[in-house]
């Protein structure tokens, strides 16, 4: 019987709640510990499933490749970085061509800023071009995660909670606003197909 390690749970969650975690951990001292993010709704993730509108692609490599992918939800902006490590996903990255709707499972990655910001982004598994249908069906699975870890985020025994709790000074409730949001978003546009950068926000 394999004693391989079990692959954690990739979380979805939506661009803007992604952006604004920034606080990183890991549960062991072991050196091949897991490094989850903390989602500021009380939760961790050591792999995020997210899908959205692959608005821009660039290799910003220096010699050897490295592609940048820009990639939009309904509440915000994921950026994707793919290089030699991910030879799967950069591929596909520079393969496609924008606009097109992608699924992406990868690892959250943070980095500091010299001014002492955090900027997050996701070190992609896998990159997949999918269907509106699949776009439209993770948004509704996003905003129900979302709207279950706002729900038990007050509850004692969520050590997660707690954790975001000491760790951010951000309002729960204006992630269910979000959530709500792209839920009505979906149903506004149900007529609709969705266009390269229309709900874009500006680059940070």
């Amino acid at each position: 019987m394999s004693q391989a390690p079990t692959r954690e749970v990739a979380r979805r969650v939506f661009a803007r709640e992604f952006n604004d975690a920034s606080h990183t951990f890991k549960e062991s001292e072991d050196e091949r510990a897991p490094v989850y993010l903390l989602l500021p709704t009380g939760e961790r993730a050591n792999r995020v499933f997210l899908v959205g509108t692959l608005t821009e692609k660039e290799d910003v490599g220096e010699g050897d490749e490295y592609w940048r992918g820009r990639i939009v939800d309904p509440t915000g902006t994921f950026f994707v970085y793919a290089g030699q490590y991910q030879p799967e996903a950069a591929s596909t990255l520079r393969d496609l061509e924008p606009p097109a709707y992608v699924a992406v499972v990868g690892k959250p990655r943070t980095y500091e800023t010299d001014d002492g910001s955090v900027n997050v982004s996701v070190r992609p598994e896998s990159i997949t071009a999918v269907d509106s249908v699949t776009r439209d069906r993770w948004v509704v699975e996003a905003a129900q995660r979302t709207l279950e870890r706002v729900a038990a985020f007050e509850d004692e025994s969520n050590e997660y909670a707690r954790m975001a709790r000491e760790e951010y000074d951000l309002s729960v409730e204006e992630y269910r606003r979000m959530a709500l949001a792209a839920l009505e978003g979906l149903d506004e546009s149900d007529e609709l197909e969705s266009d390269a950068g229309v709900d874009a926000p500006a680059e940070p």
